[in-house]
């Protein structure tokens, strides 16, 4: 009898798991997690400057930087790149960005592991930035 009992409550719990609910509840924390990274494309970007408020961040090596990056971005290699070292105080939405958008995101996740927000990057990178036609600013 007792064996019955346990027998059922486990099949109860075992069903309950699988409810509607419990798969609005896993469906939930998928979403969460997966906006931890924003991907903005390049017309979204282009957008985010033209409005200001924008702290662009390339994270590419110094060898990519000398060879053109966005203009007004600040430099700071994904292999120095630390974001309990940024200053956020000044409000300014962060926007990283690499070559085709790895780097990017993975500079991203650790911003938002730090603030507990999400963070944005651009999703193609700045090859996608150049592919649009648009300009770069190459290092002095």
């Amino acid at each position: 009898m007792r064996f019955q009992a346990s027998a059922a409550l486990a099949l109860a719990m075992a069903l309950g798991a699988c409810s509607p609910q419990a798969a609005n509840d896993n469906a939930a924390e998928t979403s969460v997690h997966a906006a931890k990274v924003v991907d903005l494309s390049v017309d979204q970007l282009s957008d985010k400057i033209a409005a200001g408020n924008v702290r662009l961040i390339d994270v590419r090596s110094d060898e990519e930087w000398a060879e053109g990056y966005i203009a007004g971005a600040e430099h700071i290699p994904i292999a120095s790149f630390d974001p309990s070292k940024l200053d956020l105080s000044d409000g300014r939405e962060i926007v990283l960005y690499c070559a085709k958008g790895g780097r990017s995101e993975r500079a991203a996740k650790m911003l938002s592991g730090l603030t507990g927000e999400p963070a944005q990057h651009l999703v193609d990178g700045i090859v996608g930035w150049e592919e649009s036609g648009k300009s770069l600013e190459i290092a002095q």
